[in-house]
């Protein structure tokens, strides 16, 4: 079995679109990821430990929160995945790819090619640098099974 960390952008369905073709696959692999709504991410720490009046606050004990299953997470995991995405900057995703790199965690990193010159120190770091989901899910598969097909 493999435990595979999905870090990275929220703003699309990539997570499913991996998932799904590992499921289709029948690989045996656990999933696991941050909290991929929005809300509840940015708001954890406020519903949890209470309201903030300034913005600084309210993200710093959200982040916090989240950093406990990040850290875990990434801690527990054979591989993970860093998707970035074409629209926002992902910082977070960053950190994840360094924080994976310094537990000598194997990285697989999903990018364009556009975002290759400023994500040349991630990619380097990375076991492999894939250009989309599908390449990810072959790279799994051959991991598990030494298939091609």
């Amino acid at each position: 079995m493999l435990n595979v960390y999905l870090a990275g952008e929220i703003h699309s369905n990539w997570r499913e679109e991996i998932i799904q073709l590992c499921k289709k696959e029948k690989l045996n692999i656990v999933f696991s990821s941050p909290v991929t709504n929005h809300e509840a991410s940015d708001n954890c720490g406020i519903e949890i430990l209470g309201a903030e009046e300034k913005n600084f606050w309210k993200d710093s004990k959200g982040a916090n929160i989240n950093s406990i299953k990040t850290k875990k997470s990434i801690k527990d995991c054979d591989v993970v995945i860093v998707k970035f995405g074409e629209k926002y900057k992902q910082w977070n995703a960053a950190f994840d790819a360094g924080y994976a790199a310094a537990l000598n965690k194997s990285i697989i990193v999903i990018h364009n090619d556009e975002h290759q010159h400023a994500l040349k120190e991630v990619d380097a770091s990375a076991a492999a640098v894939a250009k989309d989901q599908n390449q990810a899910f072959r790279i799994l598969k051959y991991i598990l099974e030494g298939s091609l097909q």
